[in-house]
């Protein structure tokens, strides 16, 4: 799965990194991952906030594809749609299904595939120093994204009483 978040930039981030997402009215950056079928994330890339998703996309999906050649099926909201679904499946032989909203829905809709990367989202805002983008270069940031992600899914793969199927162990 795959989304994006805009996120603001602090005064140490290079100003040639920085964009204005006039969706958010965010000046920042935007982050963009792709997770797993359980959350865990596969790929973070960070660009200028005024990037629109479907360019970063392609940079994306094209490193997603490098790095895990294996990957051939990647769920995304419909923003993605439109002419990246041909590209992913005429260049990188990659299937691009898109997720929308049911008709007649209103307020927050849990939709099926997509909320494994909303709730990642959601785990890497949990850490504080997260809430903004301090990084001079967007490698650094997304390093420290990398970092901080693996510190959380250590914790919650070693924590007391975590089993494989995600259950407690009954009592004896």
């Amino acid at each position: 799965m795959v989304d994006s978040q805009s996120v603001k930039g602090a005064t140490t981030v290079s100003r040639a990194t920085l964009g204005f997402d006039p969706a958010k009215m965010i000046n920042g950056r935007k982050r963009h991952l792709a997770v797993d079928t359980k959350g865990f994330p596969v790929m973070i890339m960070v660009t200028p906030a005024d990037m629109r998703d479907r360019d970063a996309a392609r940079e994306l999906l094209w490193r997603l594809r490098f790095m895990h050649p294996k990957i051939t099926q990647v769920w995304a909201d419909s923003v993605y749609a439109g002419q990246l679904v041909i590209w992913a499946e005429d260049l990188l032989h990659m299937t691009l299904k898109t997720v929308s909203r049911p008709k007649r829905a209103k307020g927050f809709v849990v939709l099926h595939r997509r909320w494994r990367v909303e709730r990642t989202l959601v785990w890497i805002m949990n850490t504080r120093r997260n809430a903004r983008d301090y990084e001079r270069l967007p490698q650094h940031s997304e390093a420290h994204l990398n970092w901080s992600l693996i510190t959380l899914m250590s914790r919650r793969l070693t924590r007391k009483g975590h089993t494989t199927a995600g259950r407690r162990r009954p009592a004896r």
